[in-house]
């Protein structure tokens, strides 16, 4: 058995989860609304303010299935009760990051034009007020954050010589010597 699959979720108080009969999710919570379709393999029961995913049996593709099943199931109530949040810290003398509207952000990174990056719906970016080195990701979806931080990171990858570059906040840097000179 999954030591993942085989947990329960304990559904807070405040969350609407309603399970259709297909393994149509939906999740509704004080930060906003996620559904998924699983696989209809999986059977997934809501008893007593608890979550609980089965398996039919112990194929290879349903052992699979099972934790993966529980862990996304773990990840909606999550999200919709404290949400997601990524922090990216900006190193580098010049480089910042405004926003132009509430959807787009504007990064300023070493480049000859600023990058301007479109955020998708139901991600928001803060950005502290005299502290335009920090950007930070929030929404209810763990992948959508996750992936737009991503994204903002790739505009430029830390680099190991000087430092300079996008990182998150808990990212280590492994640092390189310079050249040395000749004898």
């Amino acid at each position: 058995m999954s030591r993942v699959g085989r947990q329960v979720i304990k559904v807070p108080a405040g969350v609407d989860v309603k399970i259709d009969g297909n393994n149509f999710v939906i999740v509704k919570g004080p930060n906003g609304e996620l559904s998924f379709q699983f696989h209809e393999n999986m059977d997934i029961l809501l008893e007593n303010h608890e979550i609980s995913v089965t398996r039919p049996n112990d194929s290879l593709r349903n052992r699979a299935l099972h934790g993966t099943t529980r862990a996304l199931l773990n990840n909606m109530v999550i999200g919709v009760t404290s949400g997601y949040t990524k922090i990216l810290d900006i190193k580098g003398v010049g480089y910042r990051a405004q926003l132009k509207d509430s959807r787009t952000l504007v990064l300023n990174v070493g480049y000859s034009n600023p990058v301007e990056m479109a955020i998708p719906e139901g991600v928001t970016v803060e950005i502290p007020q005299n502290k335009n080195t920090e950007v930070q990701v929030k929404g209810a979806n763990k992948q959508i954050v996750g992936e737009f931080a991503a994204n903002i990171r790739k505009v430029r990858l830390p680099e190991p010589y000087l430092g300079k570059g996008i990182r998150y906040r808990d990212e280590h840097v492994r640092r390189k010597e310079g050249k040395t000179a000749k004898k």
